[in-house]
């Protein structure tokens, strides 16, 4: 899915299809056609979206929190207070040949 389809989205349906059993039709066309906007009176009432695009979006507007997150918290850092790897590694007792005999999966 476009990322920033739902921005883009030119698929309308007027919520009276939903009174004359159109809903079922619109449900189904929403992972061909993607978002649709439902209009009353020229105007956008609501955007629906399958659940794949939901969850999407919603791991999309995660990220980018994290990211902020983790932005804000690089500018605040004092690299005077920070610790060199080989000084927490002697701190921890930690060998490299013990950090290279860890299989890690990332």
């Amino acid at each position: 899915m476009d990322q920033f389809s739902v921005l883009r989205t030119k698929k309308t349906v007027h919520i009276s299809c939903f009174d004359r059993g159109g809903a079922g039709r619109v449900f189904d066309a929403l992972d061909h056609d993607g978002p649709t906007i439902v209009m009353e009176n020229d105007h956008p009432v609501c955007v629906l979206l399958s659940p794949k695009q939901y969850e999407v979006m919603i791991e999309m507007l995660s990220d980018t929190l994290l990211l902020e997150e983790a932005e804000s918290r690089m500018a605040m850092n004092d690299d005077t207070r920070n610790n060199s790897q080989e000084e927490m590694m002697r701190t921890l007792g930690i060998s490299q040949e013990e950090l290279d005999a860890i299989d890690v999966e990332i």
